[in-house]
Order: structure tokens, then C-alpha cells, then sequence
């Protein structure tokens, strides 16, 4: 995780511009009917700069930026003061214990954590959620970028480790990349919905 913190701190100044171009409603497309469709509490985590908080809390919903990368984060401020920024990460994510949210967000960032941290984290995304609330997730599939490493992922097993913390896969689709340098280089994405189901 250090080096790949390290890599977007190192680079964040040459991606702000690139998150800041893509528009928010066509990355979320393939899941669109698993966004809320009235007023629900959302944390973003790995926000980079606030791009889809913003978007989302602009559709009406209270939304917590979490992004770990100052280089991100200060640029988001700057960019959008109004919006609720937390400095933390997973699989800690310490400052959210305790709160409940309708929709967690974790786009881009499960290709970064390796197998031990999947594990760890996974509980704690669970535990945010109450009973119907949704884990909407991109799963990256092909290289990424030297200086930010990205482990493989594989989507059954990602589904398993969701279900052993009480997490129900309700929908799967496949996407491509919207960043024409990712789309040269072969990558393309899965989508997946995790819904929080009762104890039995």
C-alpha cells in the first residue's frame, strides 16, 4: 500500500486533470440502477479529487469524501471546499467506525490491495453497511501504471470473500475502460454490486 500511496502522491498533480475529465454519470452507467434514487447517506473511498462526491452530493445525497493521498485530496479541496474529506484508507478506515451508509463506492481502488489487505478490509467495508445497503465496486482487470502497482483480481473470489462478510453479489457487468490511454493498453473493468444481508 505504501508504494502505491506514495506513486499517487508522487503523480497527482498529472492526474487531477485526467479524473477531473471524466464524467461521472458514464463511469457509473453500468450500475446506474443501484444508485440511490433518493436522498442516502454515501462515502466515496479513494475519491481522489472529490469528482463523483460531488456528483452524487449535486444529485442530493450527503456524501464523505475518503481519499488517502494528500496530492488528491488537497486538490479536491481546493476544487470543491464544500465537500466533507476525511484523510483515511482501507482496510483501517478508522475514521468511519461506527457509521452507517447506504452506498459505499470503491472505484479504482481494489486493483491496489493485495490479497492480505482484501481480507482485511472486506469486514470492515461490511460493517459500514446497514442491512440493503450496497457496496458498488470496479474491479480492474490489466496492467496499470509502474509506479502505482495493481495486484490481479478475480471477480468469483472477490465475490466469495464478499459473502463470508455478509455481502450478497446482486449484479455483475463488464466495461470497458472510459480513459483512452487504458483502453490502448488493454484494460477493461468488471462492475460489481455487493448488497449487506441479515444474519440468518
Amino acid at each position: 500500500m505504501e508504494a502505491v500511496l506514495a506513486g499517487y502522491e508522487a503523480d497527482g498533480a498529472d492526474l487531477a486533470p485526467r479524473f477531473e475529465a471524466i464524467d461521472s454519470a458514464g463511469l457509473y452507467a453500468p450500475v446506474a440502477d443501484f444508485m440511490p434514487k433518493t436522498p442516502a447517506r454515501i462515502a466515496d473511498i479513494g475519491a481522489g479529487t472529490g469528482r463523483d462526491a460531488a456528483w452524487l452530493a449535486g444529485l442530493g445525497h450527503v456524501v464523505v469524501a475518503v481519499e488517502p493521498v494528500a496530492a488528491l485530496r488537497e486538490a479536491g479541496r481546493a476544487l470543491r471546499p464544500g465537500l466533507d474529506w476525511i484523510d483515511d484508507r482501507l482496510p483501517e478506515l478508522s475514521s468511519l467506525r461506527g457509521e452507517r451508509f447506504d452506498r459505499l463506492l470503491l472505484s479504482g481502488v481494489w486493483q491496489h490491495l493485495d490479497d492480505p489487505v482484501r481480507a482485511a478490509a472486506m469486514p470492515v467495508l461490511a460493517g459500514l453497511l446497514p442491512d440493503g445497503g450496497v457496496l458498488v465496486m470496479s474491479l480492474r482487470h490489466g496492467p496499470g501504471a509502474p509506479s502505482r502497482p495493481v495486484w490481479p483480481v478475480d471477480v468469483q473470489a472477490t465475490a466469495v470473500l464478499a459473502q463470508a462478510a455478509g455481502l450478497r453479489l446482486v449484479h455483475r457487468v463488464e466495461a470497458a475502460s472510459v480513459q483512452a490511454g487504458n483502453q490502448a493498453a488493454g484494460v477493461t473493468w468488471t462492475w460489481v454490486c455487493l448488497e449487506k444481508t441479515p444474519p440468518p
